[in-house]
């Protein structure tokens, strides 16, 4: 018995001491697990704020001249319509912006979408192919695009960064269409009227 009570002793004593051992190792050199990035900081400067749910909410772009107008006509009404860009940034630098012609309330429903892509990326593109695609350092300032949701130095910082990418619209749905109807067309930013 008194063997037996010694050898317990003993066996307890070397497990304290190597789990003392092993504790203070891992206190003189912790383990630091690298935190996977979870969003595009260039773009979506607010992503630390509101965590992505939907996945089209991390960057807002308000822009008029992106709804085909009923008319030749400069002054026609929806040439003026603010279209909501609701934006994904992906790491290959491009963007995904779902477009809603209300904005983005709950019984809000995207009318299209605007693909966003890097001037390089642009310049790879097969030639026939380029028609469809607007330069925003041009198209930025006549469809006086605003971020609603940055403050002015967060937007200041995003500008240059979206000036210098191309963007092509698609549309799946007129705005005063109750439902999706005919066929889904590519607006053309560049050939709509100018606006003052």
């Amino acid at each position: 018995m008194k063997q037996k009570l010694k050898s317990i002793l003993t066996i307890s004593i070397f497990a304290l001491s190597a789990g003392c051992a092993i504790a203070e190792k891992a206190v003189t050199s912790p383990v630091v697990a690298e935190k996977a990035k979870l969003y595009n900081e260039t773009f979506n400067p607010r992503q630390k704020e509101y965590p992505n749910h939907l996945g089209f909410n991390d960057l807002h772009i308000q822009a008029i001249r992106h709804l085909r107008p009923d008319s030749h006509d400069v002054h026609d009404p929806k040439l003026q319509m603010i279209v909501h860009h609701h934006c994904k940034a992906y790491d290959d630098q491009t963007l995904i912006c779902l477009m809603f012609h209300e904005g983005m309330k709950d019984q809000d429903k995207p009318i299209g979408f605007e693909y966003i892509i890097t001037t390089a990326q642009y310049n790879s593109l097969p030639e026939n192919e380029k028609k469809y695609w607007h330069y925003h350092k041009v198209e930025v300032p006549r469809a006086h695009a605003t971020f609603p949701d940055l403050t002015a130095e967060e937007a200041a910082k995003i500008l240059p960064a979206i000036n210098e990418t191309y963007g092509k619209v698609i549309y799946f749905k007129k705005p005063e269409d109750k439902f999706p109807l005919g066929e889904p067309y590519i607006m053309i930013v560049q050939d709509m009227p100018e606006q003052e």
